[in-house]
């Protein structure tokens, strides 16, 4: 199109013509600046119709070069194309004064905010004929004004929402501002604060203190006090705890914060906090905290090198079977009373802590080891004297643990250590007397107590995955069903063997929870696998024992499939024969289980008792042959003969045979001629992630065995 340019003469000399400096200042101005430029033609209707837009706008506006000539209807979403008109209608009706609007939109999947002004071009009648918009993209300096915005909401909730008085003072202490805590503390009304000196709710005996701080913190000090008082508007006086922290803005102290906290009630009552704070509450011994303070005490004692000292463990035998059988009263009486027997061998020189539960500790100071263990035996000989509560009589042993120092350690974290471990293997050993640590006795307990330790936050830390071995048709060569295996890899201790914690997954509990974990993630993944197209699949899961004994198991089973909207077929159960052995519990859930659809498998088959007895009970699927039979099936005729009964007695009653561990083409053309339905092993595959096991699913093939099929 031809627009009429006003160029100012600019000195161009006839080797450029005016028309190309036209051209060019157009293509600068019109085509390469970064903000959108739209002219639209003016119709009746009004109707408004694309004339030119520049490259920004055909990149960022969503339309294309197809537009030019279309109206807002059709070239844009109903939506967008309505507020246009709306915006452009507005215009007109003001008769072409400037017009300013904002208007969203997305570029690359990302939302922009940009300011569109209208500006009109007239005929020579003065009638509107064309309407030039410059869309600015003003995304970044809305950004930067809502974080604006929001610090300084934020700020206003920290001092508003505050449960401490915060007041804002001026260099010379006239408050310029105070939360609402400061006149629930203070008594005033913020009116009745602001504009006046702080100096006026500071008692006269703390004046000078307070002044002092106030003027320290102007120099750029955050300081506190933890007793200055101030007046109450009723008269009486608040002890408080003071902070003062400097206003700095661009580097120049503007005034100062005072942060205040009533403490006037603990004041009255320090010496009562003093005492809580070193003392167990039960028994009235000392507590942790003031064992560590004394251990401190002693570590850095300026004579610590000359003095030799025991800090004796000791633990209640059994009282965990007392407090559970009688009840906490009377476990309670009995700490009591077992605190109040080592009581009597406290003097100068000998301490007598309460760690907590049924352990305390005894801080022995200059001391030997001779005398140490005369001191221990001391402690046994009291015990065999009984306890009596409500006229019963109640026997309790103790064991107890040593280290000394400095021989078994230099700081209060090792001895406590040490003498822990020294305790540890005395009830490993049989209770009721009395062990020294010695060097090298903590390494296989501390192992074990590191793994449990970090076996529990393992789930959090998201250091546990599933990988899935693949278990393949020995007639087909094809893998339809895969057993998920549980792995954990430690952040701190590296990857951990399943046959080391899920033992201990299994005494400490924690297998329950770690158990629901793999059910959430394996339903989760089959639902990935649905979604990208994969069908036809079952993954089987390893079932504790513990967890089958859980009241809501298959509730919880259900609900997790629902959950994830995988289907019951998709998924089957394993579970050992030692869950299976109480009949009366095991029956019902696993019918249960198999109501809903969920495929019931019996892992590790023929290696328990009364196996036979199993299938007649119990609603099972699949039978898996235990690798122990499989190992040597072909060296060993026994084993060769156990392998081959379990599978026909499998394909008898009709359930599917699977065995585990097969190793070797030997194995696995054995179980193929004996007819067995499905083997998994490292000679097919190894247990591999779910991406690993997507690149090869339903392309597993085992031309090895195609003979047998």
């Amino acid at each position: 199109m031809e627009f009429n340019k006003n160029i100012l003469d600019m000195g161009i000399t006839g080797r450029i013509g005016a028309a190309n400096v036209e051209n060019i200042l157009f293509d600068l101005v019109f085509r390469h600046t970064k903000d959108m430029v739209f002219i639209m033609k003016v119709e009746e209707g009004p109707i408004f119709r694309y004339l030119f837009a520049n490259e920004t706008a055909f990149h960022r506006a969503g339309i294309s070069h197809n537009s030019i000539g279309k109206t807002f209807q059709d070239a844009l979403p109903p939506d967008f194309a309505g507020k246009l008109q709306e915006e452009y209608t507005r215009f007109l009706s003001s008769n072409g004064i400037k017009s300013v609007f904002d208007a969203s939109f997305v570029e690359d999947g990302k939302v922009f905010y940009g300011e569109t002004i209208l500006s009109a071009v007239r005929d020579q009648d003065g009638l509107i004929q064309y309407i030039v918009a410059i869309t600015r993209d003003i995304t970044a300096y809305l950004h930067e004004k809502n974080k604006i915005i929001e610090s300084g909401q934020r700020y206003r909730s920290i001092v508003d929402h505050n449960l401490d008085a915060i007041f804002s003072i001026s260099m010379d202490g006239q408050i310029l501002e105070s939360n609402p805590a400061a006149s629930k503390l203070t008594g005033f009304h913020e009116q009745q604060l602001v504009g006046n000196s702080i100096y006026e709710l500071v008692s006269d005996l703390d004046f000078a203190n307070f002044k002092g701080l106030v003027e320290n913190t102007g120099s750029g000090q955050s300081l506190e006090s933890l007793d200055c008082r101030f007046i109450h508007r009723k008269g009486y006086l608040l002890t408080l705890h003071i902070k003062t922290v400097p206003i700095i803005v661009f580097g120049e102290i503007k005034g100062i914060y005072v942060i205040i906290r009533d403490i006037s009630e603990q004041s009255k009552n320090v010496e009562m906090i003093k005492y809580m704070a070193f003392h167990d509450q039960l028994t009235g011994l000392l507590n942790r905290r003031a064992l560590l303070d004394k251990l401190n005490e002693q570590l850095f004692s300026p004579s610590r090198h000359e003095r030799e000292f025991a800090l004796i463990s000791i633990d209640l035998d059994r009282f965990k079977y007392l407090n559970d059988s009688l009840g906490h009263l009377v476990g309670d009486e009995i700490l009591k009373k077992a605190g109040a027997r080592l009581l009597e061998c406290q003097n100068e020189h000998c301490f007598v802590f309460r760690q907590g539960g049924d352990e305390f500790i005894i801080l022995l100071l200059e001391t030997t080891r001779k005398a140490t263990a005369f001191f221990a035996q001391r402690i046994l000989s009291m015990f065999k004297r009984s306890f009596y509560f409500n006229s019963q009589e109640y026997y309790i042993s103790p064991s107890i643990g040593i280290s000394m120092y400095p021989n078994d350690g230099k700081d209060a974290e090792t001895l406590l250590k040490n003498a822990d471990e020294a305790l540890y293997r005395v009830k490993e050993r049989g209770r009721a007397h009395f062990q020294f640590y010695r060097t090298g006795m903590s390494s296989s307990v501390t192992n074990i107590l590191s793994i449990e330790t970090h076996l529990r936050k393992a789930i959090e830390k998201k250091e546990l995955s599933l990988h899935f071995q693949p278990q393949v048709d020995l007639m087909t060569g094809e893998a339809t069903s895969f057993e998920a295996l549980l792995r954990w890899n430690s952040k701190e201790l590296g990857p951990i063997s399943p046959g080391v914690f899920i033992p201990l997954a299994e005494d400490t509990g924690l297998i329950v929870p770690i158990g629901n974990w793999v059910i959430e993630t394996a339903c989760r993944q089959i639902k990935e696998w649905k979604r990208i197209g994969y069908e036809g699949f079952r993954v089987a899961i390893n079932i504790s024992p513990k967890q089958l004994q859980q009241p809501n198991f298959p509730a919880y089973l259900k609900a997790a499939m629902e959950r994830h909207l995988i289907d019951p077929s998709c998924l089957e159960i394993e579970i050992t024969e030692s869950s299976m052995q109480n009949t009366e519990e095991a029956a019902p859930v696993l019918k249960i289980i198999k109501s809903i659809g969920v495929t019931v498998s019996v892992d590790d088959f023929g290696t328990g008792y009364s196996s036979l007895s199993y299938l007649k009970k119990f609603p099972i699927d699949v039978l898996k042959i235990d690798q122990s039979f499989v190992k040597d099936i072909s060296e060993k005729a026994k084993d060769a003969a156990i392998a081959s009964a379990i599978i026909h007695l499998g394909k008898s009653l009709g359930v599917e045979v699977i065995a585990e561990g097969v190793e070797t083409a030997g194995q696995a053309e054995f179980l193929a001629m004996e007819g067995c339905h499905k083997a998994q092993g490292y000679y097919f595959a190894k247990p591999v992630s779910p991406h690993e096991l997507e690149s090869t699913y339903l392309k597993l093939a085992m031309p090895a065995l195609r003979e047998y099929s």
